[in-house]
């Protein structure tokens, strides 16, 4: 493969001298570019273009948001069939697979500071879905070529996955009735069971049903929720629940904000339903408010029943509009924080002529300055208000320095790999995979410290699915029907095929060991996640290096 590429201004000789280390420096500068790209930059045009074509949450995650989080394997992948004809793609997308599934959940159990309780279905519905990949990838690439049916298979199977997120409400909705009328069956509950099949997906429906539930007149804030009720929460709650946090920008956060207040007031309505007199409601109600709207409890029994009711509605009108008042205020006062919080930490992309303050931010700023000073003359960051309209050009141009970046790294991968006479899969699988996957595994940890553990582990598993289907599929599909119709893809080792069912063994293991710890993610499941991943990469580069048997032929070397 290092002959398909310019040639290096050093010889190997200088490299084996030192010269080495520049390659590293540049590989790792690589790998910290592409984060950059893809946070910054790729990921607010993809939102951007969800809102635009109206996609629901599943469905753009499935599709745009693990693109997003998967393209520089995706770029890898292309850059392996079309460029370097061999298979580092192939080894980075199954190394950066069971990064993502170990090493990951292995992070999320030993950092996140708490036990993070796992629901089974969400666990249950994507590693499924994904041992019916890599079991389709292990029969493709058994006979180490691969054809154009076999490479529209695995890209059919994506848009598949892409219909089951769709209606992945309805699934989970048939799953959960099935496995609670089993429990209520056992456990004899079966009054129980009129609540609980009424549940859907919906945060609002969730909100309302808790509410109704305890009768109380405080805000039940999401947190709360997932506190109380960690297996009865979905995606949807969780995502509002993160959404208000500082990890977002201040828009977000009010608009998420708003969507609470609207469903706290429907709970509120709906709690009238539930009392079954004059007293009752007039406990939830506030007293000062009450007097402050001039209905205090004389007025009210002297107008009668009607009279009761009519200043009631004003009293919870009033206490709704003046909680509204202080909500708002309160998300004026955040957004204020926010916003200087953002001034202070940087959490967007530096701008190269702004410095910012701290020692700590000053030497990030340098480091990253060449690249924030490229991105800002050819990216326009569309996450800022008055560069809003122009998504498609920060969608085209970060895709254009995805690739660019991607190519440089495998590069200089593969000079690393030709200089220390380690074969490129190898590379692929290490290097390459962790390099790759790094900003997955920073955006799982920070989920999984705010205690969403399956949205951490949704993230690592979902973005295989894409990484496997898509990632090797569409590039083995346009190289055999567009580019050379009829033509065969050929892997070059063998030992690709134990790491694939050494991936697919790893899948069994985290969904036994997450069952075996009763569906709670904590540093006992994090230690052997990571042994698990330690274990795999030992027993992939014996392979490779034909310690078990005879796999690969010998590095070639220029004398």
């Amino acid at each position: 493969a290092l002959h398909e590429f310019p040639s290096d201004i050093f010889t190997n000789e200088d490299r084996r001298h030192g010269a080495v280390v520049l390659h590293v420096l540049c590989a790792v500068y690589m790998f910290y570019a592409l984060a950059i790209v893809c946070d910054d930059f790729f990921v607010p045009s993809l939102e951007k273009i969800c809102e635009r074509l109206h996609l629901s949450e599943d469905v753009a995650g499935a599709t745009f948001m693990a693109a997003g989080s998967s393209a520089p394997e995706l770029f890898t992948s292309v850059i392996g069939v079309f460029i370097t004809k061999g298979d580092v793609g192939v080894g980075t997308i199954v190394g950066s697979a069971v990064f993502n599934i170990l090493c990951i959940i292995g992070v999320c159990g030993l950092f996140a500071g708490q036990v993070v309780a796992l629901s089974s279905w969400s666990l249950l519905r994507d590693s499924i879905y994904y041992t019916l990949s890599v079991v389709a990838l292990i029969v493709f690439i058994y006979d180490e070529k691969v054809s154009w049916w076999e490479s529209l298979v695995l890209v059919l199977m994506y848009i598949i996955y892409i219909v089951i997120m769709k209606y992945n409400s309805t699934i989970h909705h048939c799953f959960e009735r099935r496995t609670k009328n089993s429990a209520n069956m056992v456990n004899g509950l079966a009054n129980n069971t009129e609540m609980d099949d009424n549940s859907n997906c919906d945060a609002t429906v969730v909100l309302l049903k808790k509410g109704n539930f305890h009768r109380k007149a405080s805000v039940i804030m999401v947190d709360e929720l997932l506190s109380a009720y960690p297996h009865q929460l979905s995606f949807s709650e969780a995502g509002l629940r993160i959404m208000i946090t500082s990890h977002f920008p201040p828009k977000t956060r009010l608009s998420m904000a708003s969507r609470m207040l609207i469903n706290e007031r429907q709970r509120l309505i709906n709690s009238r339903t539930y009392t079954n007199g004059e007293s009752e409601v007039a406990i939830k109600i506030p007293i000062k408010h009450v007097v402050e709207n001039g209905t205090g409890p004389s007025n009210s029994a002297e107008r009668g029943v009607n009279g009761a009711r009519r200043d009631e509605d004003v009293a919870e009108a009033g206490n709704e509009t003046e909680n509204e008042n202080e909500d708002n205020e309160n998300n004026e006062n955040d957004e204020e924080e926010e916003e200087d919080d953002d001034d202070d930490d940087h959490e967007g992309p530096y701008t190269p002529f702004d410095l910012p303050a701290g020692k700590i931010e000053i030497l990030k700023w340098l480091f990253t300055w060449p690249l924030s000073f490229v991105l800002y003359f050819t990216v326009p960051n569309c996450s800022k208000p008055h560069l809003e309209k122009w998504f498609m050009v920060t969608f085209a141009s970060s895709t254009l320095w995805i690739a660019a970046f991607s190519y440089m790294m495998v590069w200089m991968v593969t000079i690393i790999g030709y200089t220390l006479g380690i074969p490129d899969v190898i590379m692929g699988i290490t290097f390459l995979a962790a390099g790759t996957s790094v900003p997955d595994c920073m955006a799982s940890l920070i989920v999984a410290r705010q205690g969403m553990g399956d949205m951490a582990v949704s993230n690592s598993i979902g973005s295989n699915v894409f990484d496997i289907l898509i990632g090797l599929g569409l590039p083995w599909a346009l190289q055999t029907l567009a580019v050379n119709y009829g033509s065969y893809i050929r892997l070059n080792s063998r030992g690709l095929i134990y790491s694939v069912g050494l991936l697919l063994a790893s899948v069994f293991v985290t969904v036994f060991g997450v069952h075996m710890n009763k569906w709670k993610l904590d540093k006992k499941l994090g230690c052997v996640c990571l042994s698990l991943y330690g274990i795999f990469l030992c027993f992939s580069i014996m392979t490779e290096f034909n310690v078990f048997t005879f796999v690969n032929l010998p590095m070639c070397r220029d004398h």
